[in-house]
C-alpha cells in the first residue's frame, strides 16, 4: 500500500473537520476513522499543528524557509572562515 503524504493545509482541515464531527456529538474515534486517518496519525498531527489556522501554518512554513536559509549562510560563513584560519596558518 502506498503511503499518502498529506500537505500542512490538508492536514489542519482535517483536525478541524474531527473538531466539528466530534462537537456534533460524535465519538473522536469514529471521527478520526470516518476522515480515513489512523489514532496515531490524529494524535502525531494534534501534537504538531494543534490549534493552528492557516494563517499561522503560512507563518510557520515561511519561518522555517527563512530558518533554513539562514543556517546555510552560517554554515558557509564557518566554513570560509575555517579555510582562512588555515591559510593564515600557513598550512597549505
Amino acid at each position: 500500500m502506498a503511503i499518502k503524504r498529506h500537505k500542512s493545509e490538508e492536514i489542519v482541515s482535517k483536525l478541524r473537520q474531527i473538531d466539528v464531527l466530534v462537537g456534533q456529538g460524535q465519538s473522536r474515534i469514529d471521527a478520526i476513522r470516518q476522515v480515513q486517518i489512523t489514532e496515531q496519525t490524529y494524535y502525531r498531527w494534534r501534537k504538531q499543528y494543534g490549534g493552528m489556522g492557516t494563517d499561522q501554518l503560512k507563518e510557520l512554513k515561511r519561518l522555517q524557509k527563512e530558518n533554513e536559509r539562514l543556517r546555510r549562510a552560517v554554515s558557509d560563513l564557518t566554513l570560509d572562515k575555517l579555510i582562512l584560519a588555515e591559510a593564515a596558518k600557513g598550512n597549505f
